[in-house]
């Protein structure tokens, strides 16, 4: 399957709320609770708040393109943008979704490679994410491409404290 990567901007707006929103709700609603998960909704994905992401120059939205309709996107961070590591030679992954109709046909690591090539034209060394510790499924994923769990920060849905895995993985050596 053939992907096509475009950098997203603020004509991409409305779409990239309802795609992010979308995506999140049908990874996680399912585990926490709706009241937490309604308030964190309503304040993650706020038109305002994903417009402050597209225009902050150390962030980066990509939607992933087959036969013209979007499969997937991701955020990428470098410097202040990033949420915990803000070194120099690293770049945080902070969303990666594929869309559900899209999912068991290779996207993922698809779009994992495609980061990866992003990351070194960047000249940085390292590629960190975090992800939810009960996210099992993701968690094999990463570590099957290398990531390692180095840390762990908390993550908040609400009022809910959850715990992220930080895991990271070194692009020196590849």
């Amino acid at each position: 399957m053939e992907l096509i990567y475009t950098l997203c901007s603020l004509e991409n707006l409305q779409q990239l709320r309802q795609i992010s929103e979308e995506t999140f709700s049908i990874a996680f609603a399912k585990d926490n609770n709706p009241i937490d998960f309604k308030n964190y909704l309503e304040k993650a994905f706020a038109l305002e708040r994903i417009k402050e992401e597209l225009l902050n120059p150390n962030s980066d939205f990509f939607f992933a393109y087959h036969k013209n309709q979007i499969v997937a996107y991701f955020k990428l961070n470098v410097e202040a943008a990033q949420s915990d590591i803000k070194r120099d030679d690293s770049m945080e992954l902070e969303r990666i979704y594929v869309l559900s109709k899209y999912q068991g046909l290779g996207i993922g690591e698809k779009l994992l490679n495609h980061i990866k090539e992003l990351v070194l034209k960047r000249n940085k060394k390292m590629l960190w994410l975090g992800v939810w510790q009960e996210n099992k499924k993701a968690i094999k994923f990463y570590e099957r491409h290398g990531f390692q769990k180095f840390d762990t920060h908390p993550y908040f849905i609400g009022s809910d404290e959850q715990t992220d895995w930080l895991m990271r993985l070194n692009l020196s050596t590849l």
